[in-house]
């Protein structure tokens, strides 16, 4: 099945798994820094010492992309460093991550040099991450094409939108997770995989999805985040709430409503009362979270101030200029050609990338 499409690749993600899908052992189970240094030769390479790994795995996906799903234009999207505006809105903002290894470092820089030089647009900069260049390509053209985010980030869940056919390929880390989402959302309508047309370990989803699998709307993504958090960017969040957010969601759409419902009933005690006898009662939520969402402290970020900062920095930025027409990410300008001299160049088997029979 081939439609018309706008694949918009977040690449950060997309290398990252590469890199950590084919360490070598050694690496994996190390359990100092020191000791995984020591292992670095082991690491896929060219013979000039280059590292590889992770380019060989994210090529492998874009030739396969470029042959089976056959978009018709194509864009990657890079973070290029931790220090962008959310660690001015927060300075603790990505702070529990551990420096990114030197050989996945080194193949960033190169894997972005390869993906322009083949003929792809390539999004990045100081002070955005990938998934605001992701946001705002999909504002900018998603009333022209549909589009495709495709990730393992969960942020991006919240461009998803039925209306103007923005879907989200969501990279699962094994095939089996994949088929098993398939065969929860495909196989009632008799859809065969093959029909859906998807890379390896992706799962599709569609607003709906998003509705049954995260509690929320996509659109309420950032508000599901300000109440919950996100361990791995470190976004804090409202401590003790975790379990109550999509339902308090469902019935006041975002944070901010939450908060009005809130402060408006605590301008009389029975109207408090009442508001959390109908949490209760209606909404199912059997452990009362007021006392953490109103908490204040003067030593740490909670309750309302924490919710707020937390759904700005989980909100992508929707509104970047992008000064560039959608033909210019056409994947006409895709050259085959010139992945296969880079794979020279990086004593890569052209094989193993396109397969034996091309």
């Amino acid at each position: 099945m081939s439609e018309r499409k706008f694949v918009v690749v977040d690449g950060s993600s997309m290398l990252s798994t590469c890199y950590y899908a084919v360490l070598p052992r050694e690496i994996m189970f190390a359990k100092t820094e020191e000791e995984k240094q020591r292992h670095y030769d082991k690491i896929l390479h060219a013979k000039d010492g280059t590292y590889t790994n992770a380019i060989f795995g994210m090529l492998k996906m874009v030739v396969s992309l470029m042959k089976k799903q056959q978009p018709d234009h194509v864009a990657f999207v890079f973070d290029k460093t931790r220090d962008t505006f959310r660690r001015e809105l927060y300075a603790d903002y990505k702070g529990t991550r551990g420096v990114t290894p030197e050989p996945l470092k080194s193949q960033f820089v190169l894997m972005e040099q390869i993906l322009e030089e083949v003929g792809f647009q390539v999004l990045y900069s100081d002070r955005y991450e990938a998934d605001d260049y992701a946001g705002s390509l999909v504002m900018k053209f998603r009333k022209e094409i549909p589009m495709i985010l495709m990730t393992k980030d969960h942020d991006y869940l919240q461009l998803v939108n039925d209306e103007f056919n923005v879907r989200a390929w969501m990279v699962q880390s094994r095939q089996e997770k994949a088929d098993e989402l398939y065969k929860k959302y495909y196989s009632f309508y008799g859809i065969t995989k093959q029909e859906v047309n998807l890379p390896e370990k992706v799962f599709e989803y569609t607003s709906d999805t998003v509705f049954y699998e995260e509690g929320v709307r996509p659109e309420q993504i950032a508000d599901l985040k300000a109440i919950q958090g996100d361990a791995s960017d470190n976004i804090p969040g409202v401590k003790g709430v975790s379990s109550a957010a999509p339902l308090l969601l469902r019935e006041y759409g975002t944070v901010e409503e939450i908060y009005r419902a809130i402060h408006e009933a605590e301008e009389d005690k029975k109207r408090l009362k009442e508001l959390q006898d109908f949490w209760k009662i209606e909404l199912g939520i059997s452990r009362s979270p007021y006392k953490a969402l109103t908490k204040t402290s003067e030593e740490e970020l909670c309750g309302e101030k924490a919710a707020m900062i937390s759904k700005e920095l989980a909100t992508m930025k929707m509104d970047i200029p992008i000064d560039l027409e959608l033909s210019a990410f056409t994947a006409e300008s895709y050259q085959e050609e010139k992945v296969r001299e880079w794979l020279l160049k990086l004593d890569i088997k052209e094989a193993s990338i396109f397969g034996t029979g091309m």
